[in-house]
């Protein structure tokens, strides 16, 4: 069994930063559960553009207000908490966090820890 604690995780290797959000992984590809755990959160006001093409994601708002655009369809959704999207077709979007939002995130190949998003919004296929 696993039990981890997100105040035991923060400032450490899986409490990863960039460019307006940060997100504590709390289960990753060594854990050998066969997707990760995340909780993430958004700055207010922040907007982003996410093309997952090597990895499924799925979201589940806990806190906060935004939107979420499809970009090969230009439908915008609501984001609040309670509400959960799943990024079943690698959808390419732009998520918009209009209050902080924090986030339950799950990713299936799981991602090691490490990744980086590239230019295009996406993480790099798993080795």
């Amino acid at each position: 069994m696993i039990v981890r604690d997100i105040k035991d995780l923060k400032n450490t290797d899986k409490d990863v930063h960039d460019a307006q959000w940060s997100s504590v992984r709390m289960l990753l590809a060594s854990d050998g559960m066969g997707f990760s755990f995340h909780i993430t959160t958004l700055e207010a006001g922040s907007e982003h553009t996410f093309h997952y093409k090597n990895h499924f994601e799925s979201v589940y708002c806990m806190s906060g207000s935004g939107s979420i655009t499809e970009l090969a369809t230009g439908k915008t959704h609501a984001i609040r908490p309670g509400v959960m999207y799943a990024l079943d077709q690698h959808d390419k979007h732009i998520l918009r966090a209009e209050e902080e939002l924090v986030m339950a995130c799950c990713f299936n190949p799981p991602v090691t820890g490490s990744e980086v998003h590239q230019a295009d919004g996406s993480y790099a296929a798993a080795d």
